[in-house]
């Protein structure tokens, strides 16, 4: 009886032991993904931050990424080991395990101090939401900060703009060449306010000036700035000096306008992309600061 009542424990056990695992490994498979839990999103190898600026920075590509489910990573290094940039911060994505669900999604900005690079790396969803042209508009936004060495302002704009960019993907129409976010243009127009008043300025100063200028008065022709018999003209003749010709080539047929389509594609929009060395398909753009 009592080798009976041991048996059957045994196989109770091992029914509620089964049972637990399989209601374990269910759980696991609906979370979504991230290498994230054991790799932190921001990775300051080149300590450029202080341990405050660090959590602070932690704490919003944490929250960022979870939210959106969507990486948001910040990877800086002294040297990239030999390694272009686009390769270093593609396989620092990749090997690390960064990225949401089945596709990897996310976006990693790469800081390298050795030549003062800086290179985003776009994959999965990351692709979609960060086109070629937002990415331009993103790095305008932190290369200064780069430049003058406020890291911790850089790499906050970039994450707190990354969630603007990707919630703006979620409504269909991602930010791109003809859909940028308010503000975009803001500098040109500062620039074409300063131009006209100092063009008004300009006026004011002139025609003060030309109120100053009493003695002299507008002439139509030359004669009563020639003082009378000081000069006389005693030969003259015509010299051809040379002559111009534009000529022009009549426009091929077919080449030409597979060309200049060609180009309009290039800039349509959207995002290049190209293959890592481990084979996935990233996004990603670079430049120096």
């Amino acid at each position: 009886m009592r080798t009976l009542h041991k048996r059957l424990n045994g196989i109770c056990f091992a029914l509620l032991f089964a049972v637990c695992t399989v209601v374990l490994l269910s759980a696991i498979s609906v979370l979504p993904t991230s290498a994230a839990d054991d790799l932190p999103r921001l990775v300051d190898m080149a300590d450029l931050l202080s341990d405050s600026e660090e959590s602070d920075l932690s704490d919003l590509l944490d929250g960022i990424s979870e939210r959106q489910q969507v990486d948001v990573v910040v990877v800086t290094v002294d040297s990239m080991e030999g390694e272009t940039a686009v390769v270093y911060a593609d396989d620092y994505y990749d090997y690390n395990g960064y990225g949401f669900g089945d596709r990897r999604d996310g976006i990693l900005l790469l800081i390298s101090m050795e030549e003062r690079d800086w290179c985003i790396s776009t994959r999965g969803y990351g692709i979609t939401a960060f086109t070629d042209a937002g990415q331009e508009y993103i790095s305008e936004q932190f290369v200064s900060d780069l430049s003058a060495g406020d890291y911790a302002e850089a790499f906050t704009n970039f994450a707190k703009l990354c969630d603007d960019f990707i919630t703006q993907a979620k409504t269909g129409e991602p930010y791109d060449v003809n859909n940028l976010p308010p503000g975009s243009f803001e500098p040109v127009w500062g620039l074409l306010t300063a131009l006209a008043i100092a063009f008004v300025i300009s006026l004011i100063v002139t025609g003060f000036m030309k109120g100053q200028l009493k003695s002299v008065h507008s002439q139509f022709a030359a004669d009563n700035y020639i003082k009378q018999g000081s000069m006389q003209l005693t030969k003259k003749n015509d010299l051809f000096l040379y002559k111009h010709v534009d000529r022009r080539k009549k426009p091929e047929n077919n080449s030409s306008n597979h060309s200049n389509h060609s180009n309009r594609s290039s800039s349509s929009g959207g995002s290049r992309t190209h293959r890592s060395s481990s084979g996935a398909t990233h996004g990603g753009s670079r430049g120096k600061f």
